[in-house]
C-alpha cells in the first residue's frame, strides 16, 4: 500500500457529468508539478486460506512474579514486618486479599487465547528453567527442553488449536503462586531468546512467526555478560549486589543481540512488560531496544497523536514513543494482550483495509480491478466502507477459497483532495 501525491488533470471513473457532451473518456493519473493531490494505490494478491501464525509465548517465571501488583497495598503488607516490607519477601502473599503479578496474569489470559486460539498455533515456554534444582545455577538457567510446556502443533484446523490453547491455559492456571512449582528463581532473557530461537516449530518461513515474551524484570542472568558485580560498570538489577559473579548485573546487549538473532530468522519478538521494574529505571531503556530490534514496534493510527499516557505519537512514521507493551495488572494486561490478538489473527480477508487519510474524498473516486480487469461496486463485488474496500457476496466467497499458489490479484486506485 502506498500513497503518493499526484494533480489530476482529468478523471472520469466510469461515470459522465451532465455538463459534458458526447461520450465519457477516462484518463490516467499522470503525476505532474505542483503535487496537489493524493493517490493510493494498492495491488498485491489476496489469499483466504492463509497460513496460521506461529507464536511460542515466552513466560518469564522468575521469583518477582510472585510479588505484588500493588506493594502500597495495605494487604500486601507483611504482618510484624518492617515498614514497607510486603509479602513475597518472606511469606507468601495471599492472592485472595493481595494479587500478585502470577495471579493477574493467570486471570488476563484465558479470554486471550479463548479468543485466539482458533486462529493461531500456540507453544509454550516458560524461564529460567528451576524445575528439579535448587541453587544459583538453576535460578539463572535459561529456557530449555524440559522448559517447553507446550510445543507448537502442527494442527491447522480451528477445532484443533483451539484444543490446544485451551490447554496452554491450563498449564499457565497449574503454575502455583506458591508452594512446589512455584515462580521462582531469576531472569535469564538472552539465554532464553536464543533457547527458542532454534526450536523445531520455528523454521517455517511459509508463515508468519512470533516469539511474545512476557516478562516482569530486567535480564540479569547470564554467565557470559562481559560485567561482573565487583566490576563499576555492572549496572545492578537486585536490591543489593554485593556478591561476586555476574549473576544480577543487567544483561541488555546480550538481549537485544538475542531478539536481532531472531529477526534475522524472519522472527518476530513482541515484547511485554509487566510490573514496576518494567516501567521505571532501566527497565524501559532495555525494554524498548528489544521491541525495536524485535521488529514488532507499536503503531499508532491516523489522526491520533497520543497512544497512551504520557506516550505520543510521532506524527511521520505513526510510532509510539514507547515500542513495547506495558502492563501492571489484570486489566492493563488483558487490554495488551488484546491489542497484540489483533495484530496476530489475519483480518478479513474480504477487507482491504485503508486509513482514513487513504480513502478518496468522493465515493467517485475510486476504482478496483480484480485479476486486471475494472469491477463496478456491487453486492457480489465489492463496497467502500469507512474501513476500506470490502469485498461482498460471491466475489468475497472467491477470495476465501483462494490459497497461496492461486490467490485472486487485486487492485485500487483511490483520489483523495487536500
Amino acid at each position: 500500500m502506498r500513497t503518493r501525491p499526484t494533480l489530476l488533470s482529468a478523471l472520469a471513473f466510469g461515470a459522465c457529468m451532465s455538463a459534458l457532451a458526447g461520450a465519457c473518456q477516462t484518463y490516467d493519473f499522470e503525476p505532474v508539478e505542483p503535487l496537489a493531490i493524493a493517490q493510493t494505490t494498492f495491488e498485491e494478491p489476496l489469499v483466504g486460506r492463509k497460513p496460521k501464525p506461529n507464536v511460542m509465548l515466552l513466560v518469564d517465571t522468575s521469583g518477582s512474579m510472585t510479588e505484588p501488583v500493588d506493594t502500597s497495598d495495605p494487604d500486601c503488607q507483611l504482618p510484624g514486618g518492617e515498614p514497607g516490607e510486603t509479602c513475597a519477601e518472606t511469606d507468601p502473599c495471599n492472592p485472595a486479599v493481595c494479587p500478585t503479578r502470577w495471579t493477574e496474569l493467570q486471570a488476563a489470559v484465558p479470554k486471550f487465547l479463548a479468543d485466539t486460539g482458533a486462529f493461531v498455533r500456540f507453544g509454550l515456554t516458560t524461564y529460567p528453567d528451576t524445575r528439579g534444582e535448587d541453587g544459583l545455577a538453576a535460578s539463572c538457567r535459561g529456557a530449555s527442553s524440559t522448559s517447553v510446556r507446550k510445543d507448537l502443533p502442527v494442527a491447522e484446523d480451528d477445532a484443533s488449536l483451539l484444543v490446544n490453547a485451551n490447554a496452554i491455559n491450563d498449564l499457565l492456571q497449574g503454575i502455583p503462586n506458591a508452594g512446589t512449582g512455584r515462580p521462582k528463581g531469576g531472569t535469564p532473557t538472552s539465554l532464553s531468546l536464543r533457547f527458542v530461537k532454534d526450536l523445531p516449530g520455528l523454521q517455517n518461513k511459509d508463515r508468519r512467526q512470533f516469539v511474545v515474551l512476557l516478562t516482569d524484570g530486567l535480564p540479569n542472568c547470564n554467565e557470559q555478560n562481559a560485567y561482573e558485580i565487583s566490576n563499576p560498570l555492572c549496572r545492578c538489577t537486585l536490591s543489593t549486589c554485593s556478591a561476586a559473579g555476574k549473576s544480577g548485573c543487567l544483561d541488555m546487549d546480550a538481549s537485544v543481540e538475542a531478539v536481532r538473532e531472531l529477526l534475522a530468522k524472519e522472527i518476530t519478538t513482541i515484547v511485554i512488560g509487566f510490573g514496576t521494574e518494567t516501567a521505571e529505571g532501566n527497565g524501559p531503556a532495555v525494554l524498548d531496544a528489544m521491541a525495536r530490534a524485535g521488529g514488532f514496534a507499536r503503531t499508532c493510527k491516523e489522526g491520533e497523536t497520543s497512544c497512551g499516557a504520557n506516550d505520543p505519537c510521532d506524527p511521520v512514521t505513526r510510532l509510539c514513543q514507547r515500542p513495547f507493551y506495558q502492563a501492571g495488572n489484570q486489566t492493563e494486561l488483558a487490554q495488551v494482550l488484546e491489542a497484540i490478538s489483533k495484530e496476530l489473527v489475519d483480518e478479513d480477508a474480504c477487507l482491504i483495509r485503508l486509513d482514513p487519510s487513504q480513502l478518496p474524498s468522493d465515493p467517485k473516486l475510486i476504482v478496483v480491478y480484480v485479476e486486471g480487469e475494472r469491477t463496478p461496486a456491487g453486492a457480489d463485488t465489492w463496497e467502500l466502507t469507512d474501513d476500506g474496500v470490502l469485498f461482498t457476496g460471491a466475489m468475497c466467497e472467491r477470495i476465501k477459497a483462494s490459497t497461496p499458489d492461486a490467490p485472486v490479484d487485486v487492485g485500487l486506485r483511490a483520489i483523495r483532495q487536500r
